[in-house]
């Protein structure tokens, strides 16, 4: 049996254009490069699975390249981008601050520091979940970060910026990473998927896109776990069953309902939910961000705002002409208020059919009869 690689690993990007939906570092850093205005210290935030670790590996092998591109990207070919691909370059250390973070573990790599490189023009030290660093550590580093050699560059990355400390923030050049927008996502999949041989329905990658809420990592290993699933056939019912999501069709077919003042089906194909194991809170969620999509899809000024695919984009916008934009802010309204009361609600069924039997009372007016 073949040793397998997850995708993550074997489609990491090794060069700043090929980094996923993150333009904005990777061009503020190649900048950098060519004009020479390296920062002693970086420190690279954002949510997990976006490209901190990627990018800190990146530039730490480009500014010790010794014949970069005229794009300020590594060659990939000479001694110090080779033995950095084959992980034995002398000049770049990687140390994991969630099981190296004592005062010891620091002092160790501040000892590291005063030894200049023996190759190469830079010794760079990539400190990963830095916020895991105890105080003493934090403050163990400080000096050396404030007044390193020339030769030492520090990139850290970290998930949680609010734990640096400030002594920290102000000796560090800070860069704000993204969550990669889904159609970025969408066209890395496609890609590798492509490169794997791997029979996909568009609706399939883009269920999986979304599913990701912005982190690449997390994509990819959703995509390695339903290529496994589906035998190398990715198809949108496949996906909704592994990924325990509801097919928007039903969010399509309740707004139809709502329209037509239709309580009996709304009930009824509530049911049909339940029946699918998805509870309330999920359901009520995925309907009030569908009437929400189907009031950006009333302008097609706004249309790009939509994170669906073509086909649903079109559907949105005809959904959205049947409705009219005053009827779906009553919709939105309703729904946007029943979602935020349904963790206090005792009876969490009755809680959501109220809010249907309201969604679909609102286009006929309906009033409760009383006794005569």
């Amino acid at each position: 049996m073949e040793n397998f690689i997850v995708s993550a690993r074997k489609y990491r990007p090794m060069t700043f254009d090929s980094v996923v939906g993150q333009a904005h570092i990777t061009t503020t850093l190649k900048n950098a490069i060519r004009t020479g205005q390296l920062a002693q210290a970086f420190l690279f935030c954002g949510p997990r699975g976006v490209g901190k670790t990627t990018c800190a590996r990146i530039l730490a092998k480009t500014i010790n390249c010794t014949n970069p591109t005229a794009d300020m990207e590594a060659c990939g070919e000479c001694e110090s981008c080779r033995s950095f691909s084959n992980g034995q370059s002398m000049n770049i250390f990687e140390l994991d601050a969630a099981s190296n973070n004592s005062v010891e573990d620091i002092r160790s790599l501040v000892e590291q520091v005063r030894i200049p490189p023996q190759t190469g023009r830079f010794k760079v030290y990539i400190i990963d979940e830095v916020h895991m660093l105890s105080a003493a550590a934090f403050n163990a580093f400080l000096k050396t970060l404030e007044e390193p050699p020339a030769y030492a560059k520090f990139i850290l990355a970290t998930t949680e910026k609010h734990k640096i400390i400030p002594t920290i923030l102000s000796r560090c050049q800070v860069f704000d990473f993204k969550r990669i927008e889904t159609r970025d996502i969408v066209k890395h999949l496609e890609f590798v998927a492509k490169n794997e041989n791997v029979a996909f329905e568009p609706e399939a990658i883009q269920l999986i896109a979304q599913k990701a809420e912005g982190g690449l990592r997390d994509a990819l290993s959703t995509f390695d776990q339903l290529v496994s699933f589906s035998n190398g056939n990715l198809t949108k019912q496949r996906c909704l069953e592994n990924l325990n999501m509801l097919d928007s069709d039903y969010y399509f077919r309740f707004v139809d309902m709502f329209r037509n003042g239709d309580v009996a089906g709304v009930l009824n194909l509530y049911q049909e939910v339940i029946d699918k194991g998805f509870d309330g809170q999920h359901f009520v969620t995925g309907l009030t961000e569908h009437i929400r999509n189907l009031v950006v899809a009333c302008d097609p000024a706004t249309h790009n705002l939509l994170d669906v695919t073509d086909a649903n984009r079109q559907r949105f916008a005809t959904q959205s002409q049947q409705s009219g934009l005053a009827l779906l802010m009553r919709y939105l309204e309703i729904a946007s208020d029943y979602e935020y009361r349904f963790r206090d609600a005792g009876n969490k069924r009755l809680f959501v059919e109220v809010a249907l039997m309201k969604l679909a009372a609102v286009t006929k007016n309906l009033q409760p009869s009383t006794a005569g």
